[in-house]
């Protein structure tokens, strides 16, 4: 079995820092998998790794990454590529990094925080996320956008697959008959700073100038947007 190591990439500062599990609670981690795959979240990855169009040997951040089942779509689909994962959660980290040794897949791990990344200015291809950052206060998704853009190389893409929807009322991909009805069905007050184009304002404010939906999916726990960028 393949050992796979763990970096801490967290300052000083964060080292007491709170964060939202996966699951809402530390001691729910062992269900998340089962979870994720009952929930049938699989094929979001799937989706979303497609859409970010990641090549072999290109360099990808994987934000959020818990137990690392959006990595692992990745190395799937692109066994060349080279895959970091990154989440404050050390529990969930160390089940990621056993899930990797048993597959003998090569995934480096951090624990850090989304508004302190720890690649240089420049330095990777593409950065994913996967229904992390509603888990994050209104600072730390800010944070987020900055980073995500200081990271990425010129012409570096940002995807990212999370609860919300689009603006109706402003163009976006229109279902349905607006979003009130979905702030009803798989919405919560993290969820819902994601509704009206909410990731796209992020990465808008961070610097990218393309930012958009580029899929909407109608999921079983609510509407699923996929946001993209370039830098």
């Amino acid at each position: 079995m393949t050992t796979i190591q763990i970096i801490d990439g967290r300052a000083e500062s964060d080292r007491d820092r709170e964060f939202l599990p996966g699951m809402g609670r530390t001691w729910l981690l062992p269900l998340y998998d089962l979870f994720t795959r009952f929930a049938r979240v699989r094929p979001l990855h799937e989706r979303t790794v497609e859409l970010a169009g990641i090549q072999p040997a290109q360099t990808v951040l994987d934000v959020g990454c818990g137990t690392a089942n959006l990595s692992f779509a990745v190395l799937r689909a692109v066994p060349g590529a080279v895959v970091t994962g990154h989440d404050p959660d050390a529990s969930a980290l160390r089940l990621a990094a056993r899930k990797a040794g048993r597959r003998g897949v090569r995934l480096s791990l951090v624990q850090g925080y989304a508004d302190r990344l720890l690649p240089k200015d420049g330095s990777v291809d593409h950065v994913v996320s996967s229904l992390a950052l509603h888990h994050v206060d209104d600072a730390g998704r800010e944070g987020f956008g900055r980073e995500a853009y200081r990271v990425l190389k010129p012409g570096g893409r940002v995807t990212i697959v999370d609860f919300g929807a689009p603006d109706h009322g402003h163009g976006g991909h229109g279902h349905g008959k607006g979003h009130e009805g979905h702030r009803h069905r798989g919405m919560n007050a993290y969820t819902e700073r994601n509704l009206d184009n909410g990731i796209v304002t992020i990465l808008t404010d961070a610097g990218f100038t393309d930012a958009r939906e580029i899929d909407h999916i109608e999921h079983r726990f609510g509407p699923i947007t996929i946001v993209q960028a370039t830098r």
